[in-house]
């Protein structure tokens, strides 16, 4: 009998895990900038914090199923760059990485 090699996803749940906190940080900055300015952006920060918690239930199904947590990385990826304009890059960076670290590495 041959043995598997595993791999360890600690690296992976720990960008999604950094990532999809910091989408939350930021999302309920743009939240707090709405009572100061402008409507549209309180919109866009709920978009960012429901992104980042889909990012934190990927990070959970990591160890469970490999490519639907690529999966949800890949789409809290695209919906925490629409969430959060600028503000939220290096969260969507992580995302990103811990997506695609987990669909490709084998």
């Amino acid at each position: 009998m041959r043995r598997r090699k595993t791999t360890t996803r600690t690296l992976e749940m720990f960008l999604g895990v950094v990532g999809s906190f910091m989408g939350v940080f930021s999302g309920s900055f743009l939240i707090f900038i709405k009572s100061v300015g402008q409507a549209q952006m309180s919109f866009l920060g709920f978009v960012a914090i429901l992104a980042s918690i889909l990012g934190l239930f990927s990070s959970y199904y990591l160890t469970k199923n490999e490519e639907l947590a690529g999966i949800g990385f890949l789409i809290a990826t695209m919906f925490v760059i629409v969430g959060a304009d600028h503000i939220n890059v290096i969260s969507a960076l992580f995302l990103l990485a811990a997506g695609i670290l987990t669909l490709f590495r084998k």
